[in-house]
Formats: C-alpha cells, sequence, structure tokens
C-alpha cells in the first residue's frame, strides 16, 4: 500500500533551485508549496509540477509558515524539505518503503554544498535533521528561526540516505541570510537576552575561532575560511542587532493562488 505523505516547502525567490526539489519528490502524490512573496520565476516552475499546490503567506516566521503550510497538507504524515534541499534518490526510495510508526519522527542526513564542494568542516558535516512527522502527534516548534520539529514522547528513527542542501550558493546568498537571520534571531530574543557592543564583539570572535579551528575549518582552504568569516559576522550582528535595534511584530495573511 502507498504511502501517503505530503511533502511541505516554503519558498521564496527560488528559482535557481526549485525545480531540482520539485524534480526529487516527484514520486510523492502531495506536495505543498508555501511561498512568501517570490518575484522571480518560481512559481511558474512550481506550476509544471501536477503534483504541487502553491498557497501564499505574508512572512510570519519559520516556525509559524512550516506549521502553516502542514495546516494544508492533505495527508497526516508530513516531509518537510527547504527549497534548496533536494532529495537523492536513494533517500526518496527509503521513505517510501517505511512502515511509518505515529509515535516516531524520521531523521536523515544532510550533505551541505557552497561553490559546488561538499563541506565537511565548519560544523557543516555530520549534519542530520528530523524532517519526518506525524501531524498528529507533533508539530514544529513557532520559534522565527532555528525553528525545529518537537520530540517529546516521541521515538526518533535515523535514516540512512541524504538530502543535498544547497543553501549558499554565492556570496550574496551569504549576506542576504546573514540580514534575515540576524534580525530574526533579535525579534525572536528581544525579550529575553540582554546583549551589548562587547558581548557582540565576543559571539563573533569566539564563533569564527570555533568554526576555524575547533571545528577545522581551515581544511577547508578558501571556503572553510570564508563560512567560517561568514559564522563569525552572523554571531556578531545578532547580538548587534539584539542590542541597538528594535523589532516589530508582522501579521500574517493567507491566501490561495489559482
Amino acid at each position: 500500500m502507498r504511502l501517503m505523505i505530503s511533502v511541505t516547502i516554503l519558498t521564496k525567490d527560488n528559482e535557481e533551485t526549485i525545480g531540482s526539489v520539485l524534480e526529487s519528490v516527484r514520486l510523492f502524490d502531495e506536495v505543498i508549496l508555501l511561498d512568501t512573496g517570490s518575484t522571480d520565476a518560481t512559481l511558474e516552475i512550481a506550476r509544471i509540477y501536477p503534483n504541487v499546490k502553491v498557497f501564499k503567506s505574508d512572512f510570519i516566521g519559520f516556525g509559524p509558515l512550516h506549521n502553516l503550510a502542514a495546516e494544508y497538507a492533505s495527508h497526516e504524515w508530513v516531509l518537510s524539505l527547504d527549497s534548496d534541499e533536494v532529495l537523492t534518490p536513494s533517500l526518496a526510495k527509503e521513505i517510501l518503503d517505511l512502515s511509518l510508526d505515529p509515535q516516531k519522527v524520521y531523521s536523515f542526513p544532510f550533505d551541505n554544498y557552497f561553490n559546488g564542494k561538499h563541506i565537511k568542516w565548519c560544523g557543516w558535516y555530520p549534519d542530520r535533521h528530523i524532517r519526518l512527522y506525524h501531524k498528529g502527534s507533533t508539530s514544529f516548534t513557532n520559534d522565527q528561526v532555528h525553528e525545529r520539529i518537537q520530540t517529546k514522547g516521541l521515538k526518533e528513527e535515523r535514516l540512512t540516505f541524504p538530502v543535498k542542501h544547497y543553501s549558499y550558493r554565492s556570496i550574496s546568498d551569504f549576506l542576504r541570510k546573514m540580514e534575515r537571520y540576524t534580525t530574526l534571531y533579535a525579534k525572536q530574543h528581544v525579550h529575553q537576552k540582554r546583549s551589548s557592543l562587547t558581548k557582540a564583539l565576543l559571539h563573533g570572535g569566539f564563533a569564527f575561532i570555533k568554526s576555524y579551528i575547533i571545528k577545522r575549518g581551515f581544511l577547508g582552504g578558501r571556503e572553510g575560511y570564508i563560512i567560517s568569516l561568514y559564522n563569525g559576522q552572523t554571531s556578531f550582528y545578532k547580538y548587534l542587532k539584539l542590542a541597538y535595534e528594535p523589532t516589530h511584530t508582522d501579521h500574517a495573511s493567507r491566501s490561495t493562488l489559482s
């Protein structure tokens, strides 16, 4: 009997990768694509695939968006992917061959790529995430950023084959994501943590050392150095924004694209 699994994908302006992602999940009968304002060809590409249903929302934070996408899903089992995460054929088969248990969540390894290289340093490897779950048993946290599937009372089953993750394809990707994630971090923690310029400098410096020395980024050559700098700068700006930048609450609206 074929497993009834809905794939959920969050997207905005991902025309470079969305075709590969959707091609990798073509064997699943339903794909929920939740878009937060694409202005490129992302949605045109998505409509090529008959198993894809497109919905729209304002950006309300990554955790709430994942949970919203799951609400739109017709099936109880949800496979959550991002718009730069490509399911390998071996992993797709492994998932479709499972005997799923609602008291379990399922994780698989991620192979992270930058500049055409599989990055095995800087804390990027090994990397594993829980992404397959029964929505009657659990959901994502409501965190703005660094969201995760809640696992309390559930057993994790670790699958073998990987997702290929193409998160950073250019330096511009680093800068865009640094700006977005640091702002979301400050918004999420504005009433929970205190910060200052000194804390920002200390966190940024330690993050670089951890990535480049402790996590052996120096073995990764140019890519390892760039990623370590990015990790340090991201940490610095997270705490700098937390100290000095006011945050505002966004409001969501939902609608379906025809």
